[in-house]
């Protein structure tokens, strides 16, 4: 094939492949990443700086920099009737059989992704393109091994789609040598290859964007949107995006980050997994923080509970929709008592969501959807959302970082934590990112609270067991090979290989056992896959 000057492709290429892979598409990824690469790395550089004076004791605030935006009268610009209602939006890979089920589960809005619930293999992302460039031009089937055959309902949920976040590259794509931004590679294949398509049947380009630390990593993505619309001829302000809320950091610039992006923005939706991981990614070197189990991280602890409000505020004083986070619960088949607790879990999640002000909410399985639909339904009635609701409570450093509870820490927590990691990883380097664990839907985020907690309660002189033991490498180690043979027994039983699972414990120990806290758990993940 050929290719543009200056870009290679260091993994195969099928003749499939190369409708994606055009010239002209590559062209619009050497563009972006050739104006927008220095100032990526730069962002990234920002950040290690940053953590840097939050080891050494620096905490988050408000920056008086832009007080101006604040406390401005602005608002984002005008959403399409598409986006107006959101009550509830399911979010999966962009897998085939996933995309045709979300498409016709009976979502207001699909969000299917590129980031945390794909494995990002090559043969992942490049054939997530050809299944999204199907399905939105309604060609896209599958049929399972039975001969069972998924076909798109004509009433189709509307498309978001989530590229990579800014820390990941694309490996197999070099420009002038240079890796390529996975965010950028993903956005611009499907961008170039669609934009147009989704405009004339009324329902795009929409994205998600996550991940982002600050202002400026948006103000980067809506450059990034303005170039890429001139680029092929397509009016600005046409691209409309929704901001994952999930980092500590983005918290204190959310209405920062609905203003750089005003002219692109769909709002901003409360990643409260990600987010949970940031706190202790963040704070880890801080003596007086320590969260109790991860089960014990809801919603409605004081620090959880005070962001999620204070982004009801912010989007709808901007005239933006306010998206609830995942519930990780799913149906439990075989088991009605276990079955009706998750049930009523998610309804709580969504009466909760829908009562504080938001617009909607997500879920991660079809079966879930008509039960979030009429929680939402209770509080909206047959209006679309509630942009008109403004909430006047004021929150701020003091209710952000007011991380509670710090018990229980127990054993069967340290356990649990171990066993979803290392089940999880070794989904994901067998190239499945999204993976049903103890009845939770677990991805890229669950699977970095499980290592970060380990890590931290192992670090902290408050990392301590309900029943007075220290948390230490040792214990962790000897309960790595034991949850480890636990999780095969597991894999054995459902038929499917154990081969990555030896290497994913390999890669849990040195995560979570390291003196130096590796920042994301999947950049080495990647490395170590195909």
């Amino acid at each position: 094939m050929t290719l543009p000057a200056g870009v290679q492709i260091n993994a195969p290429v099928p003749a499939e492949y190369a409708t994606i892979l055009t010239p002209e598409a590559l062209e619009l990824v050497a563009k972006l990443h050739r104006a927008f690469e220095p100032r990526r790395k730069e962002l990234l550089k920002k950040r290690v700086e940053r953590q840097a004076r939050i080891d050494a004791g620096e905490m988050p605030d408000f920056l008086p920099e832009t007080k101006h935006i604040r406390e401005g009268d602005w608002k984002i610009a005008p959403l399409p009737k598409a986006l107006e209602c959101r009550r509830v939006e399911i979010t999966g890979p962009v897998e085939a059989k996933m995309i045709i089920n979300a498409y016709n589960s009976g979502a207001d809005s699909y969000m299917t992704d590129f980031e945390d619930s794909n494995s990002p293999k090559w043969d992942n992302q490049i054939q997530g393109q050809i299944n999204l460039y199907k399905a939105i031009r309604r060609q896209l089937s599958f049929k399972n091994e039975a001969g069972k055959e998924y076909k798109l309902n004509e009433k189709i949920a509307t498309l978001q789609i989530r590229p990579r976040g800014w820390h990941l590259d694309e490996k197999h794509v070099t420009v002038d040598g240079q890796r390529v931004s996975g965010g950028i590679f993903d956005f611009a294949l499907v961008f170039f290859h669609n934009a147009k398509e989704q405009v004339a049947r009324g329902a795009g380009p929409f994205f998600y964007l996550p991940k982002m630390e600050s202002h400026l990593e948006a103000r980067l993505w809506n450059e990034i949107f303005c170039m890429a619309q001139d680029h092929i001829g397509m009016a600005r302000g046409t691209i409309k995006a929704t901001v994952l809320v999930e980092t500590i950091l983005a918290t204190f610039e959310m209405e920062e980050i609905l203003y750089e992006l005003r002219e692109h923005s769909a709002g901003l939706n409360a990643g409260r997994w990600d987010y949970i991981f940031s706190c202790i990614k963040k704070f880890k070197k801080n003596k007086d923080f320590c969260l109790a189990n991860r089960g014990a991280i809801t919603m409605e602890v004081p620090f959880m509970r005070s962001y999620a409000l204070a982004l009801v505020k912010a989007c709808h004083k901007r005239g933006a929709p306010a998206m609830g986070g995942m519930s990780a619960l799913i149906p439990i088949k075989g088991d009605p008592v276990a079955n009706e607790k998750a049930l009523a879990g998610i309804r709580h999640d969504k009466t909760r969501d829908a009562n504080d002000g938001y617009d909607g909410g997500w879920v991660a399985h079809p079966g879930l959807v008509s039960i979030a639909m009429e929680e939402f339904v209770k509080v909206l009635g047959d209006r679309p959302n509630q942009w008109e609701k403004q909430r006047t409570d004021t929150y701020g450093p003091k209710d952000w970082l007011n991380f509670q509870p710090e018990q229980p820490i127990t054993e069967a927590g340290v356990r649990n934590n171990i066993n979803v990691g290392i089940h999880y990883l070794g989904s994901w380097l067998a190239g499945n990112g999204c993976v049903p664990i103890h009845n939770l839907m677990e991805d890229a985020a669950t699977a970095e609270i499980s290592r970060s907690q380990i890590w931290q309660w192992v670090v902290s002189p408050k990392g301590k067991l309900d029943d007075g033991r220290k948390v230490t490498a040792e214990m962790v180690r000897g309960m790595i090979g034991e949850e480890l043979a636990k999780v095969k027994a597991v894999v054995t039983a459902q038929g499917e290989k154990t081969e990555t699972y030896d290497q994913a414990a390999v890669i849990f120990d040195k995560m979570s056992l390291t003196p130096e806290y590796p920042e994301f758990l999947t950049l080495p993940l990647y490395e170590a896959m195909d």
